[in-house]
């Protein structure tokens, strides 16, 4: 059976707050451990309003029942009210989460202007981002990040060209089939490439895994605090319990990138493609 490494996303305040305390009780419980990637700066998740005009955005929400799930402040947030911290907020939530065992790693800065604004921001703006992420890492943790995965899996040749001047000993930024060697710098992609429960339903990641688990490919579930670590705490419960059952090896992604056949991996380029049920294009 192939390893299964949990990617665990905190995008928001609440995720930080309420959300990332659930998954470490239910981890606990089961005597797992995860790669916990943390943003680091404002929570504007508010500003998804002006992406109310995509219809796959609107299917979205209304699949994941989005109010219920991310709650009525945190749908203000950066509009009506202003934007609370993340990570910088929490310093020794994000500290106990690394002191459990956990893999810290770096997300984003201000998660919500990565990933609807990347691709119009100059690439001093785009710097500036990563240096404060960054810099919030190593200020909270007394460590420096070895992984990064990008808000929403969004990225650009820039970010790429960038991303090797911070000193991250893999990538985690696409939702590509099989880990890879970035052509553009020669980085290490352990991609997420399982279906969240967002985009596939908790039943489409339980079929995920039975399919995969024939598979010699080290398999990526990505988890989000706000979703798993909420309202979707019990199905998340339920994937963890199938997957053992399947006899999948759980772990975090670090454990994955530690073991790979580097030499052997593919080396490709930058594609940036759909995933089903997904509301915006992303590394893939």
């Amino acid at each position: 059976m192939p390893p299964l490494a949990l990617k665990v996303d905190i995008d928001t305040h609440q995720g930080m707050r309420d959300g990332v305390p659930q998954i470490l009780h239910i981890l606990e419980k089961r005597g797992l451990k995860a790669s916990f990637f943390v943003s680091f700066g404002p929570d504007r998740s508010g500003l998804a309003v002006l992406q109310l005009l995509r219809p796959k955005f609107v299917r979205k929400m209304l699949r994941t029942n989005a109010a219920g799930t991310y709650g009525l402040k945190t749908a203000l947030y950066g509009t009506l009210l202003t934007a609370p911290m993340i990570g910088c907020a929490f310093p020794e939530s994000v500290r106990s989460i690394g002191e459990a065992g956990h893999e810290l790693a770096c997300h984003a800065w201000d998660h919500r202007l990565w990933q609807d604004w990347l691709f119009l921001m100059g690439q001093g703006s785009i710097r500036k981002w990563l240096e404060r992420m960054v810099e919030a890492f190593i200020e909270i943790t007394d460590m420096k990040p070895l992984a990064f995965g990008a808000p929403g899996w969004c990225i650009d040749g820039r970010v790429l060209r960038m991303i090797g001047d911070y000193g991250f000993s893999y990538l985690s930024c696409t939702r590509a089939r099989e880990p890879f060697i970035f052509e553009e710098n020669g980085m290490l992609e352990i991609p997420s490439n399982l279906p969240c429960i967002e985009e596939a339903g908790t039943g489409g990641v339980l079929d995920a895994l039975e399919r995969n688990a024939g598979s010699p490919v080290p398999q990526v579930l990505p988890v989000h605090t706000e979703v798993e670590g909420g309202r979707y705490g019990h199905d998340f419960e339920t994937i963890l319990d199938r997957a053992r059952d399947l006899g999948y090896s759980i772990e975090r992604v670090c454990d994955i990138a530690g073991t790979v056949d580097i030499e052997a991996l593919p080396r490709r380029e930058l594609k940036i493609g759909w995933i089903p049920n997904r509301a915006f294009k992303c590394a893939v």
